[in-house]
């Protein structure tokens, strides 16, 4: 079994550093050019599963995908981004603004990565009984995606994820393995080096 994870193209919280979580924010231009980038790139591979986060971001780009690979967008809410409160809106000076140097130790409601993980987890171990030997393409957040990398690939360090990257991973016997991790050579901007 392979899952592909893919993060969703650009917005314009993204270009500002606002925080996004559980916010509904449509895809920029960019965001868009990117979404078209990676669906070329897919289409030329074989994907049997197509599921992506309710979130519109993830949705848009999941379409754009869906066209290409002629497969339909499954939804499902467990692949939305962490939730982040108080905080999504905001970049990190509003935040230092508002709330002081030290709104990080804050109770600002902000989804636990435990609880990410538990709907993480969930998930995975569903899409493993449902859908084994086939190859998943999963259309999330950088967040999600990386905190499921981590835990999935025995605490990985994961770094920051770009837009529309690509991580994909192989089920073994008994772990799972990293086969390429947050490449977006698609884009064109050299970053083919890591993938």
């Amino acid at each position: 079994m392979i899952i592909g994870f893919v993060r969703h193209g650009e917005t314009d919280w993204n270009k500002e550093g606002r925080s996004q979580g559980h916010r509904d924010i449509e895809l920029n231009e960019e965001g868009q050019v990117q979404a078209h980038a990676v669906a070329k790139r897919l289409s030329a591979e074989q994907w049997d599963i197509l599921i992506s986060s309710d979130l519109l971001r993830a949705q848009e780009t999941a379409q754009i995908i869906s066209q290409l690979l002629k497969k339909p967008v499954q939804l499902d809410k467990r692949l939305r981004e962490r939730s982040f409160g108080q905080l999504e809106g905001t970049t990190e000076q509003e935040r230092i603004d508002r709330w002081g140097s030290g709104w990080e130790s804050l109770d600002l409601n902000v989804e636990t990565l435990e609880h990410m993980l538990v709907r993480s987890t969930e998930l995975m171990h569903e899409l493993v009984v449902r859908y084994s030997g086939q190859k998943i393409l999963l259309v999330s957040h950088g967040t999600f995606i990386a905190v499921t990398l981590k835990h999935l690939l025995g605490g990985q360090e994961i770094s920051t994820l770009g837009n529309t990257s690509i991580s994909v991973i192989r089920k073994e016997v008994d772990c799972w393995r990293g086969e390429m991790i947050n490449c977006f050579k698609h884009l064109g901007d050299g970053s083919d080096l890591y993938c």
